[in-house]
């Protein structure tokens, strides 16, 4: 990829720029038409008419098309070997999904050496680049041993800032039927050895994985260690996950699939960002969730691609907008307002997901004239270039420079 590039750069001739500032456009989006935007040293620096542009180093002029800004991935597996395509294939069978699994991926990545996990990441973040994620969270998860995640926290950090110690996804073989026995193993020893390396702790809080007691006990010693708490939850049925997501805080209650209304009014009366995932709905037949009820209540929505080998293997987050708009009844606005600034929010950032002036210079390019094509021409890839940082860094055409 590349790093380094003129020091300002104009985008011009933009057909509709999307940039979640109201203040900066109408509505949420921020819309503006015949619009242009000048990045300078990694950030954008000017927002206004095309005609008024002021002068670069570089130029683009992008014959009409719309920019949005760079998709925010908040929910995503990266660091594993192996794949699971004969499970997809029985799930599409008729087979139901069970969190077990999981298992499989960490008996191969165990087995494989760090050259080849760090491979892996780096394929899938090309990837999901091309797609237009300019901002990837990186989960642990598959190594479930102190040294396994340790390696894996290590490998996710050389890639990404927002590194996510899933100590808590289920319990591995060797602790089969034992789970407390691994939670007071990760109590003790892996989030120790493993929290100077995430930014984050995450747990799976399932029939399955684990119950309320064990995921309470695992965030607690996260944020004891230094460590913001996130939950997977509510995926496979009602359960105590998004309570015990706004009772301590979590920045983000991911899947919220099968929610009641007490769990809606709790996560309206916070801060928690419910982060929806339809591309593992759609992988596991699950049902997806009711995304209308939680925006009509006033909670925070972000979309996430949860990229992983056994229940979603995509990086797409176009195509989760496309589910979203299309079976989640999300306007296409709320759908691209979740893949970018509802990202940003469950990630708590405030430099992306938008492209407001001192934001951070990663934006996208279609090749459409408006965001409105994520959802209208579903499976095309439309993403034609990517900017981080303000640098040309590739797209859907050409591959990345």
């Amino acid at each position: 990829m590349t790093t380094t590039g003129p020091r300002t750069t104009a985008l011009t001739n933009i057909g509709t720029l999307v940039t979640n500032d109201p203040t900066s456009g109408e509505g949420t989006l921020g819309i503006r038409h015949d619009a242009a935007v000048v990045f300078e040293d990694g950030v954008v620096a000017w927002v206004g008419d095309s005609a008024d542009a002021p002068a670069a180093d570089a130029g683009h002029d992008l014959g009409g098309r719309a920019v949005l800004p760079g998709f925010v991935e908040s929910h995503s597996h990266l660091v594993f070997a192996g794949e699971r395509a004969e499970e997809f294939a029985a799930r599409m069978s008729g087979e139901k999904y069970a969190a077990g699994g999981i298992r499989t991926t960490i008996e191969a990545t165990r087995a494989a050496t760090d050259e080849q996990l760090a491979a892996n990441v780096q394929r899938l973040l090309d990837e999901s680049l091309r797609s237009g994620s300019t901002t990837v969270e990186c989960k642990t998860g598959y190594g479930q041993s102190t040294p396994d995640e340790l390696r894996s926290a290590q490998i996710a950090g050389r890639f990404t800032d927002e590194v996510t110690l899933l100590a808590a996804h289920v319990p591995p073989p060797e602790y089969a039927g034992r789970a407390d026995d691994y939670v007071a193993m990760v109590l003790d020893e892996m989030i120790p050895a493993c929290a100077p390396h995430a930014k984050w702790i995450d747990v799976f809080c399932e029939r399955g994985a684990f119950n309320r007691e064990q995921a309470h006990a695992v965030l607690s010693a996260g944020v004891a260690a230094g460590l913001i708490p996130r939950v997977h939850g509510n995926q496979l049925g009602e359960g105590p996950g998004v309570q015990l997501a706004v009772e301590l805080g979590a920045a983000s209650v991911d899947h919220v699939t099968y929610v009641n209304r007490a769990d809606i009014d709790a996560l309206a009366g916070s801060s928690t960002v419910a982060t929806l995932l339809p591309g593992a709905d759609f992988s596991t037949r699950n049902k997806y969730p009711d995304a209308r009820a939680l925006l009509d209540a006033g909670v925070t929505v972000a979309l996430g691609a949860d990229c992983n080998p056994g229940t979603c293997y995509t990086t797409s987050l176009p195509f989760c907008i496309a589910i979203a708009v299309r079976d989640m009844h999300m306007t296409p606005a709320e759908a691209v307002w979740a893949a970018t600034a509802g990202g940003a929010k469950a990630l708590q950032r405030a430099d992306v997901g938008s492209l407001r002036i001192g934001a951070r210079a990663d934006a996208i390019a279609l090749d459409a004239p408006s965001y409105l094509h994520l959802a209208y021409r579903p499976g095309v890839p439309l993403v034609r270039e990517v900017f981080k940082n303000g640098i040309l860094a590739g797209g859907s055409v050409g591959g990345i420079a």
